[in-house]
């Protein structure tokens, strides 16, 4: 009897958790990625034309909305509490902020096509499958936005900008693509992104998985010392020491470091050097511009701090810079956007937005550890994965804007997706046993079997 209960449960259990959306709806959402990254837009002026992000946004939502059905108890999560509550706070807030028109007119849409990246990510991700097929799509456009320019400069000597140097002069710098929109920092950014990604989820596969590893990683890192992005370069920084603090080989990791290191340095111009050298000393050649970067960030915090209730409006940190500052530079700080835009109170909201992200890798790497899984589990390996890739984003936040970016939002989507996913996997993993208020539901619903089974018992 315990054995068909449990078989019951289980069931009762699968179709409740295990509802997907439409494979329609994933395709759409796989097409929006690839049309967002790669920019067809701007690769096909035609196609531009049909406003294709908010179309695919709105057939998107549209199609989610249809099967709301499905979405019963997902909003629970504590990731998506902490976003919801940061949503609310940002429209309670609107009426007053210091410029709530520019908001309406200007900034709604760059953060609207920002935050749908989390919902979209973490409602339609919903099978193991699909999350497998989201990853290689998002990780091959970063690949491509990287290899793009690298290969244009390499073949018809393509750079995309310059930073002006002490002696007058102009260094080149590799930026994204023409149909991109990325500059050599945001570039930089991509390429610290895409190296956890690789390292363990391509890395421990097979032979042909470890030959692509070893023909990209190096035209990787060479497209990064071509950014000449210092902040890039700090945030492959913290993704290196998650590696190394988690590795097992620390002694071969420290050797391939140093032949990394002699080898990047070799094929590095003298300005090159200078501009990564300057992290470390003043005196180098862009020196000046990385302790003009900290200081810009002072009076960032500086300005929120003007207005540090609620903040002068979503979007507009250039308006307030402009108008208080006398400059209209983009913010260079994801934390002193968050104070200047939203306020004290919309900073912290925004922080446990982030910390709930924390939480919750924190919480499944423990998980992982109490149940002995193996360390090439594709979930293991994906928690690591984005434990590098959530202490690198908050790390270079310190140097790049975000809020009405998508990558902290895309990230948040993903590891809500993945938790669930992970939980999915653990109960279908797990034998269950039928507990005493089971039988008593049972026994209420048949209540003439059993008292039939406990006639024929009696009488035996």
């Amino acid at each position: 009897m315990n054995r068909v209960i449990s078989n019951q449960h289980i069931g009762v259990i699968g179709s409740r958790v295990g509802e997907t959306v439409n494979s329609a709806t994933f395709v759409i959402y796989l097409y929006f990625i690839v049309d967002f990254f790669i920019r067809f837009s701007s690769r096909f002026p035609w196609y531009g034309k049909i406003r294709p992000t908010l179309l695919a946004v709105g057939i998107i939502s549209v199609l989610l909305f249809l099967q709301r059905e499905k979405f019963k108890g997902r909003f629970k999560d504590p990731v998506f509490k902490s976003v919801l509550v940061l949503l609310g706070y940002i429209v309670v807030s609107l009426p007053l902020v210091e410029w709530p028109g520019s908001v309406f007119r200007n900034n709604l849409d760059p953060f609207v096509k920002a935050i749908v990246f989390l919902f979209f990510t973490a409602l339609i991700i919903d099978t193991e499958r699909r999350l497998k097929w989201f990853l290689i799509v998002f990780v091959s456009c970063q690949v491509f936005r990287v290899l793009e320019p690298l290969y244009m400069n390499i073949t018809q000597d393509y750079w995309g900008s310059a930073t002006f140097l002490s002696t007058r002069e102009f260094a080149n710098r590799l930026s994204g693509a023409p149909a991109d929109v990325i500059n050599p920092n945001e570039l930089g950014f991509v390429i610290a992104t895409i190296v956890p990604f690789l390292h363990y989820l391509l890395w421990p596969l097979g032979w042909k998985f470890k030959a692509l590893y070893l023909a990209l990683m190096p035209a990787l890192l060479y497209a990064l010392i071509l950014t000449m992005s210092r902040g890039g370069f700090i945030a492959l920084l913290v993704v290196a020491f998650i590696v190394f603090k988690e590795s097992s080989k620390k002694f071969s990791l420290c050797i391939l470091a140093v032949f990394v290191v002699v080898a990047g340095i070799s094929v590095m111009t003298p300005v090159q050097k200078d501009r990564y050298l300057s992290l470390i000393d003043r005196d180098a050649e862009g020196g000046a511009s990385a302790e003009g970067r900290i200081q810009g960030m002072i009076g960032e915090f500086k300005l929120g701090l003007t207005r540090p209730v609620v903040g002068h409006g979503l979007g507009t940190t250039q308006e307030a810079k402009f108008h208080k500052r006398g400059s209209t530079q983009a913010s260079h700080n994801l934390y002193a956007e968050l104070i200047i835009e939203l306020g004290l109170i919309g900073f912290v909201l925004f922080l446990r937005f982030l910390i709930k992200i924390a939480k919750k890798l924190s919480r499944v790497r423990e998980d992982f550890k109490n149940r002995n899984y193996s360390n090439q589990d594709f979930y293991y390996r994906l928690n690591k994965v984005l434990i590098a890739v959530f202490w690198m984003y908050a790390v270079y936040s310190i140097n790049y804007w975000g809020l009405s970016q998508y990558y902290w939002y895309l990230f948040g989507g993903l590891v809500i997706a993945f938790g669930r996913l992970l939980d999915i996997d653990k109960s279908s993993n797990e034998p269950m046993v039928a507990d005493n208020s089971a039988n008593k539901v049972l026994s209420n619903r048949y209540a003439l079997a059993s008292r039939l089974r406990d006639w024929q018992a009696f009488r035996k």
